[in-house]
């Protein structure tokens, strides 16, 4: 079972917040495990297919280094 307040937390994250957190939370983040992990990985393809252009200009903005 997910807590309440973390699902709500996933809920609000943009797709940009979500992938910033694939990118550069560090290994075995609470984030990426369990039930939790399967639930974020969902709300991040939810939003990648409802604009995947969108997607692609957030990845783009983000890149791969935090400098």
């Amino acid at each position: 079972m997910i807590p309440e307040g973390i699902k709500k937390t996933i809920d609000t994250m943009s797709y940009y917040q979500l992938l910033e957190k694939v990118r550069f939370a560090p290994a075995g983040d609470p984030f990426f495990i369990g039930e939790v992990g399967e639930y974020f990985l969902k709300r991040t393809e939810e939003l990648r297919a409802a604009d995947p252009g969108g997607a692609v200009a957030d990845s783009k903005a983000l890149g791969w280094s935090r400098m």
